[in-house]
């Protein structure tokens, strides 16, 4: 049977592409999304009324409203979620710009409570469905430079973790997904985007953060047509994980950091368990 999927961020060549065309290649239908979807036009073209684009900006809850009821009245409903929009902006923890700060956590997490809390009712109403949120190794290890970037993803973790067991009697599944480096257009705005650091000695770290990602750029070893067949696959396992990290080098990196907080968790055990009152 055919599912209908609300995919967000359409934007052509990233993961909500590699998701729709996915989804549409085992016989399902699509609503996507996207802040510009004349880019989209000619490509839904190709799928006819399978295919459903819709101006959407995340941060919109009237929008986001409007867009979810659109998709229910087109398809009858919303069989999977995937919350993939979001952008990463870099800087110090000490020295980014508060407005830039809280402009990335409304886009990377109240964004995506405002698209599930608006899915959610015709989920529950059915007894089942999926969300999918599109988090990253950021959310599991953080990334230098990319501070508060990673606590917005950190934040998703965690909203992800506890609306899993909130929906799992309902019927809905949970999944967080953390991709690694893929070759998505993410990385394209460094070259464009000098350091605006304005306290001086976070900026030669910063430096380094671009000209990696730039270097990066077009390099990175994920592929997100595979990257998203491996989320199909991981939907339809019984029982699903919980998360699924995608990329070797972000599995490698996910693995090496748990296992040495792991360490050291351990290695202080006495304190921890001397914490307790004395019996």
């Amino acid at each position: 049977m055919s599912r209908t999927w609300f995919i967000t961020g359409g934007t052509p060549g990233g993961f909500g592409m590699a998701f729709a065309e996915a989804a549409l290649e085992i016989g399902d239908r699509v609503a996507l999304t996207a802040r510009r979807p004349d880019e989209l036009s000619q490509w839904a073209q190709g799928f006819g009324d399978r295919v459903l684009v819709l101006h959407l900006d995340v941060t919109d809850a009237d929008q986001v409203r409007a867009a979810v009821g659109a998709a229910e009245d087109r398809f009858g409903g919303i069989d999977v979620l995937v919350n993939n929009a979001g952008r990463g902006w870099y800087g110090s923890i000490e020295g980014m710009a508060e407005a830039d700060v809280r402009r990335m956590f409304e886009l990377n997490f109240f964004a995506v409570l405002t698209v599930t809390r608006a899915a959610l009712p015709g989920m529950r109403a059915r007894g089942n469905g999926w969300i999918v949120n599109m988090s990253s190794v950021a959310g599991l290890l953080g990334a230098t430079g990319f501070g508060y970037y990673s606590a917005t993803k950190f934040a998703l973790e965690a909203v992800t973790e506890q609306l899993r067991e909130e929906v799992a009697p309902l019927g809905i599944r949970v999944m967080a997904v953390e991709p690694g480096a893929f070759r998505t257009r993410a990385y394209t705005g460094f070259a464009d985007e000098p350091v605006t650091e304005p306290i001086a000695e976070y900026r030669p770290m910063l430096e380094q953060v671009r000209a990696a990602m730039i270097e990066q750029n077009g390099a990175q070893p994920g592929d997100p047509a595979r990257g998203v067949r491996a989320v199909i696959s991981a939907m339809a396992e019984n029982p699903p994980p919980r998360r699924l990290i995608l990329g070797s080098g972000g599995f490698d990196a996910v693995v090496d950091t748990l296992e040495e907080s792991l360490t050291e968790i351990r290695a202080y055990e006495k304190l921890s368990r001397g914490a307790d009152f004395a019996v």
